[in-house]
């Protein structure tokens, strides 16, 4: 996993290229980049919460009978990482929409910082 500085790193790359492009002012840029910003901060609350408490929980009834469930962390875990994934589709569809990716033939910058690529700063 990706430590907190990188992803920091390539969403500063992201938001400069939004600025670039025209696109940081843009309500649907802004409000989408900082929902998805949210949705990665979850999944890696999420991700500690598995780790410290493993993928089963035990469950207590009244008479101190215990039954093993599955980790209700990891459906939220699921779902929100399903989330995360179509909003950074629709992210990537805005940018390209403002002509991010305009002008490079080879390589589409968004991906490359997408994949650990980029200037760094």
């Amino acid at each position: 996993m990706m430590d907190k500085r990188e992803l920091d790193r390539q969403a500063r790359q992201i938001e400069r290229m939004a600025e670039d492009a025209g696109a940081e002012s843009n309500y649907f840029f802004a409000t989408t980049f900082k929902r998805y910003q949210v949705q990665l901060s979850i999944l890696d609350e999420l991700e500690r919460a598995l780790e410290d408490n493993g993928m089963q929980v035990t469950k207590e009834y009244v008479k101190g009978r215990k039954n093993l469930y599955s980790n209700p962390a990891i459906s939220d875990y699921n779902r929100t990482t399903d989330s995360a994934n179509k909003t950074v589709t629709t992210l990537m569809k805005i940018l390209k929409d403002f002509g991010v990716d305009k002008g490079a033939e080879d390589e589409d910058p968004l991906m490359k910082i997408i994949n650990g690529g980029g200037d760094d700063d």
